[in-house]
Formats: structure tokens, C-alpha cells, sequence
């Protein structure tokens, strides 16, 4: 590791490594097809009344090899390690011990996954009458897996990730739904920043095929119902759909990618973060107001991708932001990929790397005109990250120079 910077002059951070399992492919190259291609992978039946992205079809076995890895991670874990996987594969230091021993991990999670069938057993016996003293314990303790505490640790996804990849730096878990992803990434650049860090693996995952996840969002009137349609058009039937997918970066200093000869995607710049207290009509617009301030210097001509939900009235305040920076071509990621809570916000840094690296934004998909084309290479993309319930973040991507 390197000695903390003791100059006034932060050290440069690169995204080096970019790892993407979504509802449209696994691929960094098929993701960005069906971004030019406005593909949209929605279900409106399997999940009704609510509307899911469903994961794409995925060979776990490619990055995940060992069978009984994969048997003892629900599908949160799996998404998340084998996209971790893609990440370390895309920054060239899978299986680089020397380096993977000093790579720092820090992920956003949510509560894990609870199992569903023993769920059911449990309160059927309990509807019947054919509950015993001692009953409920009993059955937890038989029914479960050690890996199971009622809903699965969040820090498991860390520790398979470590246990299959073995990335054995130091290691942080973060909850608290979109704001731990702003938070995980915002985390890993001040250590970095700072001179505490050379390199971090930064993501997070989710699965949105969870029908008790849908019935805990349904209870805050939360859900996108009957019908698909994209994140500006919800005005009527605000609400998200829940989106299955990971994401995963590897950040590192400019100092130690020239060092191993690493080309980046994109520069990250700044990650600035706040919790709104969301009391009056506005209280989201001005915290996002006081966000852009902080960046840092922005051009006239860049653009934007937001993590937007469609859940309101966060989705509205954020839109009014929005209109007050016209001049910025907006994309919402969850009209293709659908909500994915904490993996939104690396989704977005994710994207935006992307389209630095490709010299071009991927074109709208509104069909309200919010989303306009935007000519011409972007040399800054800012990420916005509004929670559905609470906390907003934004991080400035650019491209090096």
C-alpha cells in the first residue's frame, strides 16, 4: 500500500475494470448493443401484478467453478460474485495473487434473502394449530442453513467473493439500500484520494425476482404494476420494477495502473453524497442543487444518468432538478435494467465509464422528451443516485486526459 498522500494534491482515480450482469446480457459489449437498441427485458406475468426485470441467462460456472460455491449462495451472492469476477477479468488481475492480496473490496448489500419455503411451512403449521411449545425454534434451528440468520448476512457476498476470487485486502460491507452504493463507491474513492488505497473492487447485487422483497416494497406503495412502461412515463402509475442484476468496478490509482500497465475506461472524479430530510415539497431538488455545486468544475455539453425509480414523489423532485439543467442530456437506467437499489449507483458509474470509453452516449429511451440525443464524445458524465425512500449521492465521471 502506498504511504498516505500527504500533498494537497489528490492522488487520480481510474475505473480499470468494469463487470455487468444485468436483465440484457452479461457482456459489456451485448449491454451496450441493447442500450443502442432501446432493448428492454421486462416481465409482467411471472411476478404479477408487478413488474420485474429478470436476470439474462448466466453460466455462473464460468466464474463461479465450484459447484458447492454455488449451492451455498442464493442468487443475490451468485450475481454478485460472478460479476465480480467479470470485473477483476476486465481490469487483467483475475488471479494475480500479488495484487488481489492488496485490492480492497467494499460492497453494498441489502438483508439477504430469507427462504422462502421454510417461511411457508412455519405459518401454515401455524394457521392449522399444529404449533407445539418450543415449535418455532425448533424448526429454525433444523430448517436452516448456517448461513442463514432468518434472511442470509449481508457480508456474505464479500466473503464469497474472497473465498472464490481471492480478493483479500481489506474488506467493508454497506446497508442502507441506493445510498450504501453511493456510499460504497464514495468510500473507495476518498482511500484512494487519500493515498490509503491502491486498488479497490467496489459493487454491489441484487435480486429482483424475490416475491417477499415485492410484498415488503408493496407494503410502501412502492411497486410498478400490470404494466411496463419507462421511468419518465410513470406519472400516472409511479412505482418501481425491481431489476436482478450486479455491478462491479475496479478503481484504482493512476500511479498504480501505469505502474501494471493498465488502461482505464474513465476517470472518477468526485463522489459526493447526502440524506435529505424529505419533510417539505422540494427538500430533494435543493439537496441535489447542493450536490452539483460540489463536483466540481463542469462543462457546458455534458451529460447525465440517473438511477431515477419512478417511486414518488422523489422521481418528480428529481425531474425538476433536472429541468433546471436543460443543457445536460439525461439517461435513466432504470427504464432499461429496471430498479436494482443498491447496484443502481455502480450501475450508473458503470454505464457512464462506458460511454466515456466508447467516445459516445447511448441513446434515449423516452418516448416524453425528456431524454434527448446528445452529439459528439462526452468528456463528463455526472451519476445521480436518488433513493426511493431516502438519501441522494452523484459522482462525476470524465475521461482522462
Amino acid at each position: 500500500m502506498t504511504e498516505p498522500n500527504s500533498s494537497s494534491t489528490p492522488v487520480e482515480a481510474w475505473i480499470t475494470g468494469i463487470g455487468l450482469a444485468t436483465s440484457l446480457s452479461d457482456s459489456l459489449d451485448a449491454n451496450w448493443a441493447a442500450l443502442q437498441d432501446g432493448r428492454v427485458n421486462a416481465d409482467e406475468t411471472g411476478f404479477a401484478p408487478y413488474v420485474v426485470h429478470p436476470l439474462a441467462p448466466v453460466s455462473f460456472d464460468a466464474q463461479i467453478p465450484k459447484k458447492g460455491d454455488q449451492r451455498q449462495m442464493e442468487a443475490w451472492q451468485r450475481i454478485g460474485t460472478y460479476a465480480a469476477g467479470l470485473a477483476l477479468d476486465s481490469a487483467g488481475i483475475k488471479g494475480n495473487k500479488d495484487i488481489l492480496s492488496r485490492t480492497d473490496m467494499i460492497v453494498a448489500a441489502g438483508g439477504g434473502e430469507r427462504d422462502l419455503a421454510v417461511d411457508s411451512a412455519i405459518l401454515n403449521a401455524e394457521a392449522q394449530g399444529n404449533t407445539a411449545p418450543g415449535f418455532l425454534n425448533e424448526r429454525l434451528m433444523s430448517d436452516l442453513r448456517p448461513t442463514l440468520f432468518l434472511a442470509q448476512l449481508s457480508n456474505l457476498l464479500a466473503g464469497n467473493i474472497a473465498i472464490v476470487h481471492g480478493v483479500t485486502g481489506s474488506s467493508r460491507t454497506f446497508m442502507g439500500e441506493e445510498a450504501a452504493g453511493v456510499d460504497a463507491v464514495r468510500i473507495a474513492l476518498a482511500r484512494i484520494a487519500a493515498g490509503q488505497s491502491d486498488i479497490a473492487l467496489v459493487g454491489a447485487a441484487h435480486n429482483g425476482e424475490r416475491k417477499d422483497l415485492l410484498v415488503l416494497y408493496e407494503f410502501g406503495g412502492f411497486n410498478l404494476k400490470d404494466k411496463y412502461a419507462p421511468v419518465w412515463a410513470r406519472g400516472a402509475q409511479p412505482g418501481f420494477a425491481l431489476g436482478s442484476g450486479g455491478a462491479f468496478l475496479v478503481i484504482e490509482s493512476r500511479k498504480h495502473a501505469e505502474a501494471r500497465g493498465a488502461k482505464p475506461f474513465a476517470r472518477l472524479s468526485s463522489v459526493v453524497a447526502d440524506q435529505s430530510r424529505r419533510k417539505q415539497p422540494g427538500d430533494i431538488t435543493r439537496t441535489l442543487e447542493s450536490l452539483w455545486a460540489k463536483l466540481g468544475q463542469l462543462g457546458p455539453d455534458g451529460a447525465i444518468i440517473t438511477g431515477a425509480t419512478g417511486a414518488e414523489p422523489a422521481t418528480a423532485e428529481e425531474r425538476a432538478f433536472l429541468g433546471a439543467h436543460p443543457e445536460f442530456a439525461v439517461r435513466a437506467t432504470g427504464t432499461s435494467f429496471g430498479h436494482t437499489v443498491e447496484t443502481q449507483f455502480p450501475l450508473g458509474l458503470a454505464l457512464a465509464a462506458l460511454a466515456i470509453s466508447r467516445g459516445e452516449m447511448f441513446p434515449p429511451n423516452d418516448p416524453g422528451g425528456l431524454e434527448i440525443e446528445k452529439a459528439g464524445a462526452p468528456s463528463q458524465i455526472v451519476v445521480i443516485g436518488t433513493g426511493h425512500w431516502r438519501g441522494e449521492g452523484m459522482a462525476l465521471v470524465e475521461a482522462v486526459r
